[in-house]
């Protein structure tokens, strides 16, 4: 009897998760902006048979100047943006899924679905949406706002957003466009839909000046941990990208999210939860842990408290081989993160500085060290003991990161059949195993046709 395939995902931020990445030798330090980078390595995603590339995103930049000189010694200023890279890759790959992350707080549901659906005719069905909510004050600035949208506004807006989108979607039926040229007639008048949604945050007429998307819909991805972000992720979502550190935090999340489905008339199957995950991988054990300690050099002390500053205030008066302290919550800009950083650091007896070096690895990610056979041991361990359906790899350094891993995991992933040789189809659902979502009109025609007959 065969055994359970993984599936497996490349997130290719900045070239590399790492804080440090672009000092790396090895490594172009403009390589963030220069499409021939995120080529290559697409290319060789898709040799190796990815379910997807995903791309994170955020619409401005989320830096402060604290502690004072730490920003300028950032890479997270300049980089591509992710539906423009991702339209650009999709007519030179062929089979690998193409994700791209956009907020719901600073775009319209409209631009959004006939972008994606773009993207979705592009590239013959392998697109997909990250939904996020934007969370920084650096966002809103640069669309007309003071200050970020309240918590409860942001999540309340996206699960109406995520209504929309997937509503026009479903503007058109798969068979809708006649094209008949002799008749004259372009479509058939049933088989358009118009929305026309008024809610809370959006009206939005409709129908979408995009035809219906060859595998449905395109795929919706979710990654926040938070309550209503749960709900959006349990009632529309393919996939859930996950960051977690320990098997028992990641196995209570899966549980979470997964229990919500029957609620909306879903099973377990139809969502799959993908986890971050940093291998940094060598021949031995002993290479494997010189790259660790070469890239754990790359940090600038600064630039390490910068990152610990949404989650914890100003660390810089603190000595950096102290205990790590706790954060106020009611004053702290990313709450999970906090929680998830301090609860790390005690758990693991971190200082501060051993806290900013492990997220400087791979800021949320869990990250293994070791040989592919111990790479390996922990996914399946993972993805047994129901803490993920597959792992979206988030290399410290691109290329290197995807090149050692296809060189060194993945054949020993496959010599334990745990992942594909070949791509099971053409689209990114039909490559997921994820059916196809029937359109919300289809009821209504079946209705339709039975009275009519």
């Amino acid at each position: 009897m065969s055994k359970k395939q993984m599936k497996l995902g490349l997130s290719m931020r900045y070239m590399g998760y790492h804080v440090g990445s672009w000092r790396h030798p090895d490594v172009p330090a403009d390589g963030a902006s220069l499409f021939q980078s995120f080529l290559e390595v697409a290319q060789t995603a898709e040799r190796a048979k990815f379910d997807m590339l995903f791309l994170a995103d955020g619409i401005g930049v989320r830096l402060d100047d604290k502690p004072k000189g730490s920003m300028c010694r950032s890479r997270h200023n300049v980089e591509l943006e992710p539906l423009t890279l991702l339209s650009a890759l999709g007519p030179l790959t062929r089979n690998i899924g193409l994700v791209a992350t956009a907020s719901t707080t600073y775009n319209e549901p409209y631009h959004i679905a006939r972008k994606y659906g773009s993207l979705d005719q592009i590239s013959g069905g392998r697109a997909a949406w990250n939904v996020v909510t934007s969370w920084s004050d650096q966002e809103a600035w640069n669309f007309s706002m003071s200050k970020q949208l309240d918590y409860d506004t942001r999540y309340e807006r996206a699960h109406e957003f995520v209504e929309v989108v997937t509503g026009l979607w479903d503007s058109w039926d798969e068979d809708a466009f006649l094209l008949d040229k002799e008749s004259g007639v372009f479509y058939d008048e049933k088989k358009m839909h118009v929305l026309d949604h008024v809610g809370k945050h959006f009206s939005v007429r409709g129908p979408l000046s995009v035809r219906r998307s060859p595998q449905g819909r395109p795929i919706l991805v979710q990654a926040g941990v938070s309550e209503p972000g749960q709900q959006i992720a349990a009632e529309y979502c393919d996939m859930v990208f996950m960051a977690k550190n320990d098997l028992k935090s990641a196995q209570d999340y899966y549980s979470s999210v997964k229990d919500r489905l029957e609620h909306f008339g879903r099973k377990r199957s139809d969502l799959l939860m993908m986890l971050g995950l940093t291998p940094i991988v060598g021949r031995t054990r002993e290479e494997a842990h010189e790259k660790y300690e070469q890239l754990e050099a790359l940090i600038d002390p600064i630039v390490g408290l910068s990152m610990l500053y949404r989650s914890f205030g100003d660390l810089s008066h603190l000595p950096l081989d102290g205990p790590v302290p706790k954060p106020d919550l009611d004053k702290v800009g990313l709450k999970s993160s906090a929680e998830m950083y301090y609860d790390l650091a005690q758990k693991q007896g971190l200082t501060i500085r051993q806290l900013y070096k492990k997220i400087g690895m791979a800021q949320e990610h869990k990250t293994i060290v070791g040989t592919a056979a111990d790479v390996v041991d922990e996914m399946e361990s993972w993805f047994e003991q129901g803490a993920a359906d597959g792992f979206n790899i988030t290399p410290s350094l691109l290329p290197h990161g995807i090149n050692d891993f296809v060189e060194l995991v993945l054949p020993e992933l496959r010599k334990r059949g745990r992942f594909r040789d070949e791509y099971e189809g053409r689209t990114l659902r039909e490559n997921l195993g994820l059916p196809v979502p029937a359109s919300r009109y289809a009821a209504t025609a079946s209705s339709d046709r039975r009275l009519a007959s």
